[in-house]
């Protein structure tokens, strides 16, 4: 299958390069960047490369329109969103061959930084997407164009976009698990404190099952 790597974008010229490479090293057909409106050259970072298969979008902000309108543009037959400051495995797309290209799915994780916590958080992460169908954005969440499609795609919002989108997939089939790992940077967890996130994530996932908009549970993250 062809795979096209979808890369959404605010203010991320120190890691741009190197998350593009990746997805490059694996063997992508195509790098689709889609930027919200970066002020520190995340977007000029990205044009200067000179492989032709990374394409450069700018995209009103927000994470969910912003990977809505680049999935527009792709052309693959497999779709791989991937976080600006995670990195592909060198056998990502050679995982995705030897597993029968699976409908959805992601990967697992290896957050970058020593503790037991973070070992911690790689072990529940993996075991909500391969227990609960719920895969987060960056797990280098995938999915076939077909299936996709047929979920509506990503809702066009700053916030839970993954979620939402996990749980139409979820409907069509359950999320398959690959080895990875995706290399994570730790810088969020490390900012607030692992528990302190945490426990933000928790918070706001009970606050979106219990019906809050995209946009008031943005307010309660910048927060």
């Amino acid at each position: 299958m062809k795979v096209s790597v979808i890369v959404p974008t605010w203010n991320e010229a120190s890691n741009i390069e190197a998350c593009v490479d990746s997805a490059l090293r694996c063997g992508a057909a195509e790098v689709v960047v889609s930027d919200g409106g970066s002020s520190d050259g995340t977007l000029e970072i990205t044009e200067s490369l000179s492989d032709r298969r990374v394409r450069c979008l700018r995209a009103p902000s927000g994470r969910g329109v912003q990977l809505r309108a680049a999935a527009e543009l792709a052309t693959g037959e497999m779709l791989l969103f991937l976080h600006a400051d995670n990195r592909l495995p060198g056998d990502a797309l050679e995982q995705l061959r030897q597993a029968d290209w699976p409908v959805w799915g992601g990967f697992r994780q290896h957050i970058d930084a020593n503790g037991w916590r973070y070992r911690w958080l790689e072990w529940g992460n993996a075991w909500r997407a391969r227990v609960r169908s719920n895969v987060f954005g960056d797990q280098a969440m995938f999915a076939q164009r077909d299936a996709y499609d047929r979920a509506g795609g990503f809702a066009a919002v700053g916030l839970m976009e993954d979620v939402m989108l996990s749980a139409e997939l979820r409907k069509i089939t359950p999320a398959t698990l690959l080895p990875g790992p995706v290399r994570v940077d730790a810088r969020r967890w490390q900012q607030r404190g692992v528990l302190r996130q945490t426990l933000l994530n928790w918070r706001i996932q009970h606050a979106f099952a219990k019906g809050a908009s995209p946009d008031e549970l943005r307010q309660i993250y910048d927060r």
